[in-house]
């Protein structure tokens, strides 16, 4: 089969399209052949091994998975002797540990969901990581239909792949949303729902002052106290986003893992966010997607051949929505 893989941690020039064996499934994993494939901040700190606390995980001097690419949507094309939920030909999307950039890859049933019928494959490819941590965001701040009039939310980073999904789930629960986003991207935040928009490079995002109850930031680059100082004093702020290129040994993790310091200390609730991949988070989304409550916004698709500029446009830092490879 043809996958984009690697050998050494490096840019996007360490990747190569390679013939390799067609995986095999164990007793309890699915084989799906890949018809699309996203791209998300963790192809990138996998292919470069920064912040390099990742390489803990990921392979000390190498990546222990060669291929690139995790959420996937495709075709089960056989099942292991174990596996009763899934059978060959069924149209499921996930996240796979084996690589997704690839005609071919190995995932859990425990990741792995009936696709949306409403969507394509490539529109499938961009839901399993970014709406799944989205879906986990807009939880654990305490989102929850019908019980949210009047709060106001602010999602910061709301063009990109995580705030997108955050803006239209936290609109669905019934909030009135503030969006912050660059000037070409206004509109779009505004199509999704956004009651407000700040465009971050004429404003901060505390300018309309301490009025929202809940911040999400995607973003990943702003001090905690000025995401702060757009909180209501019982604000709750969920930190979602780690800036995948900063430097030093955890790069834009750092926030996270001061959070559970400063909370304390605080009459603000500031909390990093950590999102399984999970099915049951997918089969909550899927019927939202079918119903027309949520859409995917999709910046660019590439073939898979072209996998390494794709990654090296997310690198740039400011695709609008998901960028998807097709396989």
């Amino acid at each position: 089969m043809k996958a984009v893989a690697q050998s050494v941690y490096g840019s996007a020039d360490v990747l190569a399209l390679r013939s390799l064996p067609r995986p095999v499934p164990r007793p309890r994993e699915v084989l799906v052949e890949v018809r699309a494939a996203g791209v998300d901040p963790g192809v990138w700190v996998n292919m470069t091994g920064r912040p390099y606390a990742s390489r803990v995980a990921f392979g000390l001097t190498r990546p222990k998975v060669a291929v690139r690419g995790r959420a996937l949507a495709g075709v089960v094309a056989s099942v292991g002797a174990e596996v009763t939920t899934f059978k060959p030909g069924d149209e499921v999307y996930g996240t796979c540990g084996g690589g997704s950039f690839a005609e071919f890859a190995v995932a859990l049933p425990r990741r792995l969901a009936p696709k949306p019928v409403s969507l394509s494959f490539v529109e499938a490819a961009a839901v399993p990581i970014s709406a799944v941590t989205a879906l986990a965001a807009i939880r654990d701040a305490g989102l929850r239909s019908g019980d949210v009039s009047g709060r106001k939310v602010m999602v910061i980073g709301a063009a990109g792949g995580i705030g997108a999904y955050a803006v239209q789930l936290a609109v669905a629960a019934g909030a009135s949303v503030t969006g912050v986003c660059g000037p070409g991207k206004v509109e779009l935040v505004r199509s999704l729902g956004a009651a407000d928009v700040i465009d971050y490079t004429t404003a901060e995002v505390d300018s309309l002052g301490a009025v929202h109850d809940v911040v999400i930031d995607t973003a990943g680059c702003r001090p905690l106290a000025l995401l702060r100082r757009a909180m209501t004093p019982r604000g709750n702020l969920i930190l979602a986003g780690g800036g995948h290129d900063a430097g030093g040994l955890l790069g834009g993790f750092t926030r996270q893992l001061r959070a559970p310091f400063v909370s304390p200390f605080v009459s603000q609730r500031v909390a990093g966010l950590t999102a399984l991949e999970r099915a049951e988070d997918l089969e909550a989304l899927t019927p939202m997607f079918d119903e027309g409550t949520l859409k995917p916004v999709i910046d660019r698709v590439y073939p898979l051949a072209d996998a390494p500029a794709a990654i090296s446009y997310l690198a740039e830092g400011h695709p609008t929505g998901k960028i998807v490879v097709a396989i």
